[in-house]
């Protein structure tokens, strides 16, 4: 049984980008394919949203690219992480470490409210 497709809230494909970004040079069909191993099928990005995603985050200076050559023999563009885009994961990762502690706190109160 696949895990049902889940729809990201709004700025977590950039976070998802370049957390796998920052594992090493990719290029785009590779990221989605890791977020969907990664995530078990529960993360599915599609060409629509993951390549101006992709645009958007070299446009901002967080990837630089070049072409090179795939596995299969084809031209890819291959993206890596800038020093500002280092820093932005690192920003953009605590957030969502803060906001995933408040709800998980939130989750946790018993029905009389907190413990």
């Amino acid at each position: 049984m696949t895990a049902p497709k889940s729809d990201l809230p709004q700025g977590t494909l950039d976070l998802l980008i370049l957390k796998v970004i920052a594992l090493g040079p990719v290029h785009g069909y590779a990221i989605a394919q890791r977020l969907e191993q990664v995530s078990r099928g529960v993360v599915q990005v599609p060409e629509g949203s993951l390549y101006p995603a992709l645009h958007r985050l070299e446009n901002r200076d967080f990837l630089a690219a070049d072409w090179k050559e795939t596995e299969t023999g084809r031209e890819a563009k291959f993206y890596r992480l800038t020093r500002k885009g280092r820093k932005q994961l690192e920003a953009e990762a605590a957030s969502w470490q803060r906001l995933i502690d408040a709800i998980s706190l939130i989750l946790g109160m018993a029905d009389g409210g907190a413990r």
